[in-house]
């Protein structure tokens, strides 16, 4: 069974349109910050007193999401109680995932704003049905950085968005309260790199974080999209890291980090990855494919491997491309245990 997402093919013209390699990376993200302090610095001040975490009704919360596990995973011990204003595990985020310029890279970018908009208000109401228990956040997962079968000027085969875009899916997303991921596949770059550039969307406390693990080329060598790529431990620490450094320089509340997976080696030594108050780590089960498939790489690959909260994405297209398969509902994927907090279509 191909169990792979299909990504950086649909980019392959859009070089022109979205490659800034002109300059450097550190002179970039330098120039870019200055020229949007005001704006960083609105969005930060939008920001409100929070509550104090209430410890009790935490873990109330997090064991009502180990949904009876038996195993002694979940919920995941010694974790971290988060600063407050964490959006996890109070909410289940429902998101459409995609590009403003790649129908086929998810649903984000296949319809009309509107008409997606309206189609995820829709899912919101359809979670919402299915778990009355839980609130539901809107959320638009937008991949910022896609890796590209053509190397580019730097030989690196990913491509960066023009900040015009996330702009524009920032707006978009305002219109439904919804928060905005960035998501990053790095191909032959890494994630030192591509991360810093997109700080002055990070400082936004809408704005959270994405990382691919099948599009991180660590050879530096084998194109992305000839084979499943992978990240480390020490990668999602630094992401994490960065992240954490941003929640306390701007005064935000949590960021939620999304890390997707649907094989063993796309993440290394799990069991290090280092839990952070001011970072709410989701591991993302990331793979399409029969109900059945989709259900033993979650077991495999999420439940067995604990990290702190789980996702689960869902393909309008792929996962119905066997007949009689089906993408499966809110219902069945409300089976699964733990419960995916983080839903995401593509």
């Amino acid at each position: 069974m191909y169990f792979k997402k299909i990504a950086f093919t649909t980019l392959f013209g859009l070089l022109a349109l979205v490659l800034f390699t002109n300059c450097s990376e550190n002179n970039l993200a330098a120039k870019t910050l200055h020229k949007n302090k005001d704006t960083i610095k609105k969005a930060v001040d939008t920001v409100t007193a929070y509550p104090p975490i209430n410890h009790a009704q935490y873990d109330s919360l997090m064991r009502k999401l180990a949904h009876g596990d038996t195993g002694g995973k979940w919920p995941v011990k010694n974790t971290p109680y988060p600063l407050p204003g964490a959006i996890l595990p109070y909410k289940r985020v429902v998101a459409f995932y995609g590009n403003l310029y790649a129908k086929k890279m998810g649903i984000l970018g296949e319809l009309p704003p509107k008409e997606m908009l309206a189609k995820l208000k829709g899912e919101v109401k359809n979670w919402e049905q299915a778990d009355p228990t839980t609130p539901v956040q809107p959320a638009l997962h937008y991949i910022a950085v896609v890796a590209s079968g053509d190397g580019g000027r730097d030989g690196k085969y990913r491509n960066r968005m023009p900040f015009k875009q996330i702009d524009s899916v920032l707006h978009l997303a305002k219109k439904i309260n919804a928060i905005v991921f960035l998501d990053v596949q790095v191909a032959l770059s890494d994630i030192r790199t591509e991360l810093p550039l997109l700080e002055k969307y990070l400082a936004m406390p809408q704005v959270h974080f994405g990382i691919d693990p099948e599009f991180s080329m660590k050879d530096g060598v084998t194109h992305p999209g000839k084979k499943i790529g992978t990240y480390d431990a020490a990668d999602v620490n630094y992401v994490s890291g960065y992240l954490a450094d941003i929640v306390k320089k701007y005064h935000l509340p949590p960021k939620i980090l999304i890390v997707h997976r649907f094989t063993k080696h796309m993440l290394t030594n799990y069991q290090d990855i280092k839990l952070r108050k001011e970072v709410q780590i989701v591991m993302d089960m990331d793979g399409w494919g029969e109900p059945s498939l989709k259900t033993g790489t979650y077991h495999y690959f999420i439940h067995n491997e604990p990290v702190q909260f789980t996702g689960f994405k869902l393909f309008y297209k792929n996962d119905i491309k066997k007949p009689p398969h089906h993408m499966l509902t809110p219902a069945e994927v409300l089976k699964y245990k733990p419960y995916p907090i983080y839903i995401q279509y593509q």
